[in-house]
């Protein structure tokens, strides 16, 4: 779900750039407020307590690695798409 949303706030946010397709408050409201709730971490969070409290620590790293890194290059990937669509 995390993934997914990094994805999908990465297009909308190229697309901005691209066409100035928002305003400052629609931004806000969309980014923050619809895709804030989307993406939340606490599924993430949660999984990654469960794992710890079992003593699971590099399964939770890991958990917690992957997470970051495959957020940061969803939002980079969708980022290029959005711009790309836009252009």
């Amino acid at each position: 779900m995390n993934v997914s949303g990094c994805l999908l706030i990465g297009v909308l946010t190229g697309l901005a750039e691209a066409r100035s397709f928002f305003d400052a408050e629609l931004c806000l409201f969309v980014f923050v407020g619809i895709l804030g709730g989307f993406t939340t971490f606490s599924a993430f969070a949660l999984e990654t307590f469960y794992l710890a409290r079992e003593a699971q620590i590099v399964a939770a790293l890991t958990n917690i690695g992957l997470q970051m890194i495959l957020g940061l290059l969803s939002v980079w990937l969708g980022h290029l798409l959005g711009r790309v669509i836009g252009s």
